[in-house]
């Protein structure tokens, strides 16, 4: 199976995830290809897809939702998983648990284009600049951190899961 891995990235932190992604999806045989969405030309060759998105005001970028909307009908009856990479991971106590309910409201918006194997929401790289001035004094002041989030084994995870689906299908 021919598997596209692509991905929108604001900061570089969802393309570190893609990356990962396809790696472990190599690794276990499959033939990958890695792009950024505005990079993808013949998505109708490919026979299932990992597509992720960096999340702003609990939505993907504009790019990766064009994408999947430009792709609905290459899309439609082939496998394909999303992850999303947002903040949550970098919030302590209950605001950690408030921000990890916005899973159901990205996957909301995506449902009406695509319907999925599976979604995944990850926290990413979370500095200063990501919220800017304002944006920052209220996410440290609701208990944010800085710092790099990306859980590599539970993305590692994810990535043989998918690897074992796609090994499934080709049997």
């Amino acid at each position: 199976m021919r598997v596209l891995v692509a991905y929108a990235s604001a900061a570089g932190s969802t393309a570190g995830v893609a990356e990962r992604i396809t790696g472990v999806l190599q690794a276990r045989g499959h033939d990958v290809a890695l792009r950024s969405v505005d990079d993808v030309e013949g998505a109708e060759h490919y026979d299932a897809f990992v597509l992720g998105s960096a999340v702003h005001n609990q939505a993907w970028l504009p790019s990766a939702s064009d994408f999947l909307a430009k792709q609905r009908l290459v899309l439609h009856g082939k496998p394909v998983w999303l992850f999303s990479v947002g903040s949550p991971g970098a919030l302590r106590g209950p605001f950690r648990r408030w921000a990890m309910l916005e899973e159901n409201d990205i996957l909301a918006r995506l449902l009406d284009i695509v319907t999925p194997v599976e979604h995944r929401l990850f926290t990413g790289v979370v500095t200063n600049t990501t919220f800017g001035r304002l944006g920052a004094l209220v996410f440290r002041a609701l208990g944010g951190r800085f710092g790099d989030f990306r859980d590599w084994d539970a993305i590692e995870k994810w990535g043989a899961s998918i690897a074992d689906a796609l090994a499934d299908q080709k049997s």
